[in-house]
Parts: C-alpha cells; sequence; structure tokens
C-alpha cells in the first residue's frame, strides 16, 4: 500500500468537506453544543434543585460523558455518505477510480478523511467538557470528577471505535448508492445501537464502568473488522465506473 496515495486521497477529501459549509458545521456545531451545553445543564441542576448528596448526581455526569461516543457515531455519517455519492454527483469520483490508487488505498484514505476531523474535534469537545464540569461542579464535589478512567476509555478508546463503525457502514452504504439524502439516511442507522445502550444505561440496565466500556469497545472492534473486510468485498470500482448513471 502506497501512503502517499492514501494521504492524497485524505487531504483532497478533507479540503472538499472544509468547503462544504453545511460539513464543516456539522462537524464542528455538535461537538461544541454537546461540551458546553450538558455542563450548564449539570449546573442548573446542582444550583436549582435540593441533593440528598452530590453523588446523587454522578450517573448524570457518566451518562453524558456517553454522549461523546454516541456523538462519534453520528457526524460521520453525515461525513463519509458524501465521499461517494456526493463526489459522484459532482462528478469528481470518476478521475480518481480510474487512477492505479488500489481499492484499499481508496477505501483508506477516504475513511481517514471522515475519521481525523471527526475524533480531532470529539477530543476537543471532551476537553471543554472536562474543564467546564470541574469548575461548575468542583466546588460541590471536592475534587476534578473529570477525566476519570472512565472518561478516558470511553474517549480515547470507545469513541474511536464507533467512529470507524459508522465510517465503514457509510462507505459500504454510499459506495452502493446514488442518492445522497438515501445514503446519510441509511447510515444514520449506526447510531441506533449507541442510543440504545445510552438508554440501557438511563435505566440503569448497564452500568457504566471499566469492565462494561471494555466490553462495548471488544465488540465494536469485532464489527469495525467485519465491515471493513466486507467494504472491501463489495467495493466494485468497474461497476462505479460504469453503471453510476
Amino acid at each position: 500500500m502506497n501512503t502517499k496515495n492514501v494521504w492524497t486521497i485524505t487531504s483532497k477529501d478533507i479540503g472538499l468537506f472544509i468547503k462544504k459549509k453545511w460539513i464543516l458545521y456539522a462537524a464542528l456545531i455538535l461537538p461544541l453544543a454537546l461540551s458546553i451545553g450538558l455542563p450548564l445543564i449539570v449546573l442548573y441542576v446542582i444550583n436549582n434543585r435540593t441533593l440528598p448528596d452530590i453523588s446523587a448526581i454522578f450517573p448524570i455526569f457518566n451518562a453524558f460523558s456517553f454522549f461523546f461516543m454516541v456523538l462519534s457515531a453520528i457526524i460521520p455519517t453525515v461525513i463519509a455518505s458524501y465521499s461517494f455519492v456526493g463526489e459522484k454527483t459532482e462528478k469528481t469520483l470518476e478521475p480518481l477510480l480510474a487512477t492505479p490508487t488500489t481499492d484499499d488505498e481508496i477505501l483508506l484514505g477516504k475513511s481517514l478523511a471522515a475519521f481525523l476531523p471527526v475524533i480531532i474535534m470529539i477530543f476537543i469537545a471532551a476537553a471543554i467538557f472536562t474543564v467546564l464540569m470541574d469548575i461548575f461542579t468542583g466546588a460541590k464535589v471536592g475534587y476534578p470528577y473529570f477525566p476519570n478512567l472512565n472518561f478516558m476509555i470511553l474517549i480515547f478508546l470507545n469513541s474511536p471505535l464507533a467512529c470507524v463503525m459508522s465510517i465503514e457502514l457509510s462507505i459500504i452504504i454510499s459506495s452502493r448508492m446514488s442518492d445522497i439524502r438515501s445514503a446519510q439516511q441509511l447510515s444514520g442507522l449506526s447510531m441506533v445501537p449507541f442510543i440504545v445502550l445510552y438508554l440501557l444505561i438511563e435505566i440503569n440496565v448497564i452500568t457504566l464502568d471499566v469492565n462494561t466500556l471494555l466490553i462495548i469497545a471488544g465488540i465494536i472492534a469485532v464489527i469495525d473488522v467485519c465491515l471493513f473486510l466486507l467494504s472491501r468485498a463489495v467495493f466494485k470500482r468497474e461497476e462505479i465506473l460504469t453503471k453510476w448513471k
């Protein structure tokens, strides 16, 4: 595999995404809104609700941190779905597919183009969230609650794996479709398992502890590998070049 070809595809796609304001806003606004809005909700609860003990609100802290994993699965559907269908619509995909670049290089390059902006913004948003949460709750808790081990695993392990899963599924779908809106809608299904997980956490069916996070990470990692192998199997550049009209 030629890493130069991979990075050329990645940098080209990132440059394309930057020019598309709606993609840029999705990657920027959602994480920033989450990182600021959730601490403000916690601040409101602390200041306007009578709590028997500050530890009573800790499950909310953990549940809110899980939103970053959900967001890691949501944002890539906007970016990765565009990588094939959007380029096909704008007549920029065929020249790439006609080059000697291998399928693996194309798939990896486009995956990185969707992964890097999203995960960087997730890390930035998580840092803002951590600072604001500690500022708003430090006096009540008595110590900085974030970042704790659970949060670190969720941000640096689970969220990247969720992002990869969403990207691979989006690429599989978008490589087989010719309508960008339909591709994005179908790709949105990748967020359903994470929303279900969040609901199970909220109703205390699942405890968001280290063991649970590691089990979830292991399951997602297996799914990621399977989706990558599937994406290689279903990606047929000759069919895209000849049948997409």
